[in-house]
């Protein structure tokens, strides 16, 4: 006997709502994959030379950062158990702040953040192969696009068909990098390895100068720990989610703060500071460095696996909210289908596809993230304050899991969300202004949906009282 495709559906016999096929694995999976793209095996070398090429603050701020993003995910899990619908974060700051702010994160994220990430990995994934196979400007264009529409086609025919390439890529990259990191601490220099717990990997006294450059490294780091908050959009796909989802947000993002510091500890041993702050391909500097010319290869295979990881984990995930949005009447009606065999949101999840694969194919990704992704931890901090929301609105609420060390913990994060965009503003005033202004100019279009929205909803006939 078949399984049915969803657990609702209406008068009329359509499916109503996603049906709940994902379970602890995958949400972790979806996670990591989704975090990990191409920063862990670019952005070390960069902190290293912020920090002066000492090896200890530079550490210092990869474990901080990903503390800050662990309590970032303890208090979505609250959230998440309490209310496991699809999407996620959007429906955080829709119930506690209203539509407008919510809606405006959807939008942004339609048309900039998610498909210019989608665009910007597909691109990505396009370079990394023309050192296996050289295509030409016109041949990457065409990658970049193919592989954007593998994606979009494995994600339209089903929810457990991508959640199963998702485990399988992302196990992949994980244990190639774990593999990378102990082969580099294996055979790299011990001494300088055992140099990063001594005396000399601290500094003798706290400058301006070395404030400033873990204040920067930090805002680097962020973004490399950036992209958890994308599972939230799948809990509605998520067999009890109660229990499931805090579980995996708070299990990946442990996972990847313990993955992270253990490749940069590798890619010192490897290297030592000097060359690795020296260094914009860390990975395959080190790689090739213990294991001769053929880790060059090993690590641009593993980098491609990884970018396509990560491409398919926002694939996967983002539809999920425009599907909200759309349910709610206020994005493209269309996008509120859940296709009846197949029970995905197939339409939201062609329409990314289609808008990520033109800003791909065109190059006007680039100037478009620069000035609207930072943006992002605008509404990354609106979603941890809902928290104080729902515990005073609704104090009485079931709750399977309460983050722990509230309401510190939420605030820690917050702080670290409006350290990273008041720093952009004071640094970057123009590109900050031009992000604002993008994400405002949805407000007419919130206003004009919900208007025709409410034409279009069925009048209820007038009864009489008896």
């Amino acid at each position: 006997m078949s399984t049915p495709i969803a657990t609702n559906a209406d008068d009329a016999g359509a499916i109503t709502e996603l049906r709940r096929t994902l379970g602890l694995l995958d949400l972790t999976f979806i996670a990591i994959g989704t975090v990990i793209g191409s920063g862990i095996f670019l952005v070390p070398g960069v902190v290293l030379r912020e920090t002066g090429t000492q090896t200890g603050p530079a550490l210092l701020v990869w474990v901080a950062a990903g503390i800050l993003s662990y309590l970032g995910a303890l208090t979505y899990a609250e959230m998440g158990a309490m209310k496991p619908d699809a999407g996620g974060l959007y429906t955080y700051i829709r119930d506690a702040f209203g539509p407008l702010p919510a809606f405006l994160y959807g939008w942004t994220s339609f048309f900039v953040i998610a498909s210019g990430s989608i665009a910007t990995l597909a691109v990505a994934f396009s370079g990394y192969f023309a050192a296996f196979l050289p295509v030409g400007g016109i041949g990457a264009r065409l990658i970049s696009v193919a592989v954007i529409a593998i994606i979009a086609v494995i994600n339209v025919r089903g929810t457990r068909n991508s959640a199963t390439m998702q485990n399988w890529t992302t196990g992949t990259k994980v244990a190639g990098l774990l593999a990378l990191s102990i082969a580099m601490i294996t055979l790299g220099h011990t001494s300088t390895l055992g140099a990063i717990v001594s005396r000399e990997a601290w500094p003798t006294s706290v400058s301006p100068a070395l404030i400033a450059g873990v204040g920067a490294a930090m805002i680097g780091v962020l973004w490399a720990y950036e992209g958890w908050q994308y599972v939230t959009f799948s809990a509605g796909e998520t067999r009890n989610p109660q229990r499931t989802f805090p579980r995996a947000i708070s299990l990946a993002t442990a996972a990847l703060v313990a993955l992270y510091v253990l490749a940069n500890l590798g890619y010192i041993a490897a290297l030592g500071p000097q060359a690795v702050a020296a260094s914009d391909h860390i990975a395959a500097d080190a790689g090739i460095a213990v294991l001769g010319p053929v880790a060059g290869r090993i690590v641009g295979l593993l980098i491609l696996v990884s970018i396509f990881s990560a491409a398919n984990g926002i694939m996967l995930t983002a539809p999920r909210m425009y599907f909200a949005m759309a349910r709610d009447g206020v994005f493209f009606k269309r996008l509120a289908i859940i296709h009846p065999t197949l029970g995905t949101p197939a339409f939201a999840i062609t329409a990314i596809a289609l808008w990520s694969a033109l800003l791909a194919s065109t190059g006007t990704f680039e100037q478009l993230l620069t000035y609207v992704v930072f943006t992002g931890w605008i509404f990354y901090g609106l979603g941890a304050l809902s928290v104080f929301v729902y515990r005073r609105r609704e104090p009485n609420a079931v709750r399977p899991f309460r983050v722990p060390g509230y309401p510190v913990t939420p605030i820690l994060f917050v702080a670290s969300a409006a350290a990273l965009v008041v720093n952009t503003l004071v640094t970057q005033p123009a590109r900050a202004a031009a992000g604002v202004v993008a994400v405002l100019l949805g407000t007419p279009a919130f206003y004009a949906w919900r208007a025709r929205s409410r034409r279009s909803a069925p009048t209820l006939p007038i009864v009489p009282e008896l």
